[in-house]
């Protein structure tokens, strides 16, 4: 039976002289491998749907724990501001691969709906490196190293928060500040926020740069501590953005 699965292709494999293999983040049942017969023959259909980063409804013979099988797709959205721009596709790059390392602990529908609703949010003009922060943020309970955004992580007290702080993993009130570096307390909200929004409410974004920034800082900063992931994307984009 033809099924139709709503997903967003990951990557793209080479299968013998003309087909290919997709592996494709779908809505119903997550991470799974496609077959394409003829799909990287020139004059094929199924070529120009099945390239990396292709966001469509696919029609299937779907397979459980196996190969299924290519019919046909209907591009849902074309993604054409991102494809057009070298640092957007760095930053679409960098998601793909840290949605994989956050799929092999977790198949939670979350995940799904906030990856594609980041990309959609990028493509309509919003700040990537916004964007990609609150994924990041959003992703960190899947890997297991949540933050605690709600109190002291040293006393519990949820009053006079003074600082975050990536290596003793969040807020540090003004009772059990040492010499930690104090941050100005719009960071602390907007972390807050970062992490508690639903991406598909964004319509727009108007953060001063330099907090931006300070959020972006801690994060990484976070990323290196907490969860062991070094990820080649990641490393290409930071070295695009300081051209």
């Amino acid at each position: 039976m033809i099924k139709e699965v709503e997903g967003f292709i990951f990557k793209e494999t080479p299968y013998g002289d003309t087909s290919k293999i997709i592996n494709v983040f779908t809505k119903e049942y997550g991470l799974i491998g496609i077959m394409c017969k003829g799909a990287k023959n020139i004059k094929s259909k199924s070529r120009a749907l099945t390239l990396r980063f292709t966001y469509a409804k696919f029609n299937i013979y779907y397979k459980e724990d196996k190969l299924s099988l290519f019919v046909s797709a209907d591009v849902i959205n074309p993604l054409k501001n991102i494809n057009q721009d070298i640092v957007l596709i760095s930053y679409l790059s960098y998601l793909v691969d840290l949605t994989q390392q956050v799929l092999k602990q977790s198949h939670e529908p979350s995940i799904y709906d906030n990856f594609i609703n980041g990309v959609l949010k990028i493509e309509a003009g919003l700040d990537p490196l916004v964007i990609t922060n609150i994924l990041e943020l959003k992703y960190l309970p899947f890997l297991g190293v949540g933050l605690n955004l709600d109190e002291c992580v040293e006393c519990g007290s949820k009053n006079n928060i003074a600082t975050i702080n990536a290596d003793k993993g969040g807020f540090i009130c003004a009772n059990c500040l040492t010499d930690e570096r104090i941050v100005d307390a719009k960071i602390i909200k907007m972390i807050r926020m970062y992490y508690l929004v639903k991406i598909e409410s964004i319509s727009a974004l108007n953060i001063d740069s330099e907090i931006i920034k300070e959020i972006n800082f801690f994060i990484d900063n976070y990323y290196d501590r907490y969860t062991g992931l070094y990820l080649k994307s990641k490393e290409f984009l930071k070295n695009l953005l300081t051209l």
